[in-house]
């Protein structure tokens, strides 16, 4: 079934607009949000921010409902791209539909008038909604683009977190957007940046000096348009080096080859078999050799690409699918490159994908800047057994059960401390609570309880003096009246 994305398709406005009254009452009958409790603070003569989110994709407006759920709601949140494209839906990503069931409840945070299924089935109809079989990858961003527009979240669109720094009390962001460049001071910052939000794109070693235009990552825009035609490899078997190899073939490449190192093909999604209200909850409170054994296994064994996104490659007599084939290096030729491998053959090509995904690594995160070296890794904190060493996952930010930076050395940046890593960086500390659909509202609630405990301990003083000072009678003295003990026998009334 091919449902398009675009309004006017079936929509349904009444449904819509129902659904939206029944979201509005049942936050009403849950008095959600609730009132601002958080003290109010001031630096340099301006009102400081509770918490500044980077991102309004999925994890940052969850983020926002679960902080203004708490009653924290002097938040900002902020996003680079323009309205409608946050997150890697409309961009990079490159799937025809979302792995995820489709009625996993995702963002909704306990609202079922704001899942997916709801929503769908409010514009679209119970029929389409028992047809489709996975979510179209675009009308999951038109889903997200009503969440916004429902919960009126206050995205400020186009504007940039270039540097952060700290002291003992607060943070100071510099921001850049369309009004120029604004200094932030702020209690607390979420980096709900995503897939690549703790890192950047992996481009191996065998890269360097391969000619520019010759080659892209998988995240970057590539003009398949272009590669009609031509001879095209990919690097990979995952799911973005899957989904690109698709993208090139509908695009008319004569050829498109993905060159595995494996030997065989990955099969089988492994945390999808432990995946369980205990394993969110669970995961952080196991001990590091635990936490470490089972992500490591899980990367070691690899997430396969969707069923079908596969069959939308092998659907093509021209895709051919090379496993074994460590790649040693690339080199220009003529117009094209050679790719060579471990095993001594090579293949020429017109073009490249490296469908290699995305390094996690906050020593590179430049709005850190030299603090960024601070940050305590796993590598750092952790020495697992000979037969379970990961580079890859010794990375990986090791987080306080906040989801905040720890620092290497106590005591030379303690306001990391004060950054919450609510993105892919976070899975290796706390799973998988911080991007993928399943688990991202335990995670949301999980962040704002954190966040609201912190808050509520640093103004402890504040807060003590509000409970001496509060003196709003429930009472007025009206309601009883002073009465004396009866005699006992041989004394007075008691009075």
């Amino acid at each position: 079934m091919t449902i398009q994305a675009e309004s006017g398709f079936c929509l349904d406005g009444a449904g819509l607009a129902a659904l939206e009254r029944r979201l509005r009452e049942d936050m009403t009958l849950l008095c959600r949000p609730p009132g601002n409790w958080v003290a109010g603070r001031e630096r340099d003569g301006k009102a400081v921010t509770d918490v500044v989110i980077v991102g309004a994709g999925m994890c940052g407006l969850v983020a926002w409902l679960a902080l203004q759920t708490a009653g924290i709601r002097n938040v900002r949140i902020i996003d680079a791209a323009d309205a409608g494209r946050e997150g890697p839906w409309l961009t990079f990503a490159r799937m025809e539909e979302l792995r995820s069931p489709k009625q996993l409840t995702g963002p909704a945070f306990g609202y079922g008038a704001l899942t997916f299924q709801a929503w769908f089935r409010a514009r679209f109809g119970l029929e389409a909604w028992e047809e489709m079989y996975h979510i179209p990858r675009p009308v999951w961003m038109d889903y997200l683009v009503w969440y916004r527009k429902v919960l009126g979240v206050p995205v400020e669109n186009r504007v940039r977190l270039e540097t952060v720094k700290g002291d003992d009390e607060l943070l100071r962001l510099e921001l850049d957007g369309p009004g120029g460049r604004e200094t932030v001071h702020a209690r607390r910052l979420v980096m709900a940046t995503g897939r690549d939000g703790m890192g950047y794109p992996t481009i191996p070693g065998f890269m360097d000096g391969v000619p520019e235009g010759r080659w892209a990552h998988s995240s970057d825009e590539i003009d398949f348009a272009a590669l009609a035609g031509r001879r095209v490899a990919v690097i990979g078997v995952g799911a973005s080096a899957v989904d690109n190899a698709a993208e090139a073939l509908e695009a008319g490449a004569a050829e498109v080859r993905l060159l595995i190192r494996r030997r065989e093909m990955p099969t089988i999604n492994k945390l999808m078999g432990i995946g369980s209200y205990g394993f969110t909850a669970g995961f952080a409170e196991l001990p590091d050799e635990w936490r470490w054994r089972i992500m490591n296994y899980s990367f070691v064994s690899q997430t396969p690409a969707p069923h079908g996104s596969t069959l939308r490659v092998s659907r093509h007599t021209n895709a051919f699918f090379h496993f074994g084939k460590a790649v040693r290096n690339v080199r220009g030729n003529g117009a094209g490159l050679t790719v060579a491998f471990a095993d001594s053959t090579a293949l020429d090509t017109d073009f490249l994908i490296l469908g290699t995904g995305f390094t996690v690594d906050p020593a590179a995160r430049t709005e850190l800047g030299e603090a960024a070296d601070e940050v305590l890794a796993w590598r750092d904190a952790y020495r697992p057994a000979m037969n379970e060493e990961n580079a890859e996952l010794g990375r990986f930010p090791y987080l306080a059960e906040d989801f905040s930076f720890q620092e290497k050395e106590p005591g030379k940046a303690p306001w990391l401390g004060r950054i919450h890593c609510y993105n892919y960086g976070a899975t290796a500390s706390l799973g998988k609570v911080s991007g993928d659909i399943p688990g991202v509202s335990d995670g949301a609630d999980w962040l704002a309880r954190a966040i609201a405990a912190r808050l509520y301990a640093e103004d402890i003083d504040t807060h003590w003096h509000e409970l001496l000072a509060y003196a709003k009678p429930e009472l007025d003295g009206s309601e009883w009246r002073a009465s004396p003990l009866p005699a006992r026998d041989g004394q007075d009334e008691v009075a």
